[in-house]
């Protein structure tokens, strides 16, 4: 069986990570534990034999895939599919502001509904289906290979449940820590959980600044 083994990558810190600000598709770079957790995962990866380093065009995940590609003498390809979800008029706010500016809208978001996305942002069904539809066509094109994804928060959180099958409404009870290793296996049939959330290469360093305003635990990312 030619699986295609995968590497998922989330971003290493923001400041707006800290502040649980939503970032969406504004460029924000990392900041220095960001930069710090992105070399970590290049030196936790260096012995990795990949044949392909794919990420997110967005600064935060690019600069964090730079140090892997450098640990691996590999260029970078990247990818507008593998973006975060774009958030329209919540781009730039906390929890505590949308909730407070738009309650009606927040609810709608804390629910998951599948249909919902915020003014001038995707809606979760078609952010789900534009990961998937992207993970699966880089996938597919590497059978047998070893691949790195560097992307966001809501990506990894569409792999998971991609691979694991779990409804897309169902509220999130794993991590999506930054700068997290996430491994997993393709092939025709589909994806396949390896490992998740690993950060041993961190030391305990690392922190999850992930949470959403329904389970806490998704999309500062």
């Amino acid at each position: 069986m030619n699986a295609t083994r995968i590497l998922a990558i989330r971003h290493g810190e923001t400041a707006w990570n800290v502040d649980t600000r939503i970032q969406g598709q504004l460029d924000i770079p990392l900041n220095a534990t960001g930069r710090w957790q992105a070399a970590q995962v290049a030196r936790a990866l260096a012995d990795e034999e990949l044949c392909a380093i794919y990420t997110s065009d967005l600064a935060r995940a690019h600069e964090t895939a730079e140090a892997l590609g450098r640990s691996v003498g590999l260029p970078l390809i990247k990818d507008v599919g593998l973006r975060e979800r774009a958030f329209g008029v919540f781009q730039g706010r906390t929890f505590n502001e949308i909730e407070a500016e738009w309650p009606e809208a927040a609810t709608r978001w804390r629910k998951r509904d599948p249909n919902f996305g915020p003014d001038g942002g995707e809606a979760l069904q078609a952010f789900y289906d534009r990961c998937v539809a992207t993970v699966t066509r880089l996938a597919a094109a590497h059978p047998g290979e070893t691949i790195a994804f560097v992307a966001h928060g809501g990506v990894m959180d569409c792999l998971y449940r991609l691979a694991t099958r779990i409804d897309l409404q169902a509220p999130r009870s794993w991590l999506l820590g930054n700068a997290s290793i996430n491994r997993l296996l393709y092939t025709p049939e589909g994806f396949t959980l390896i490992g998740w959330s690993d950060t041993n290469h961190l030391d305990g360093a690392g922190r999850d600044e992930t949470n959403d305003p329904g389970d806490r635990v998704g999309h500062a990312a």
